[in-house]
């Protein structure tokens, strides 16, 4: 399905391909403190529609995502990595997507914190 997203302040604008039915959360100690509710995608299903020009990145741990936070909101709508066959993915906070129902989300929990 289609969806659209980005920042609380409306300067990162996205458009989304994703399959929301597999969507998970993390209890790394960045994602566990934002509340985020994940998707991956392949970067071909993302597009960046505004804003890339007021992105900030953080890594933290391993660094292998690119943490993208709005420098006027601080909102991180999404980021960017790899996934383990090294393909370019988005990451997806899905609580940054308009008109989704939450209480229809079913995610599976990933063990970040170990790894």
């Amino acid at each position: 399905m289609k969806y659209s997203g980005g920042c609380h302040c409306g300067i990162v604008k996205y458009a989304v391909e994703a399959d929301l039915s597999r969507t998970m959360t993390c209890n790394c100690s960045h994602c566990q403190k934002k509340g985020f509710i994940l998707e991956f995608v392949p970067v071909e299903q993302f597009t960046l529609l505004s804003g890339e020009d007021m992105l900030t990145e953080y890594r933290f741990n391993k660094k292998a995502i690119a943490h993208l936070f709005c420098k006027v909101c601080g909102v991180q709508s999404f980021g960017r990595g790899t996934d383990r066959a090294g393909k370019a993915t988005a990451m997806i906070n899905v609580r940054c997507l308009d008109k989704v129902d939450f209480s229809t989300l079913h995610s599976s929990e990933f063990d970040g914190l170990s790894r």
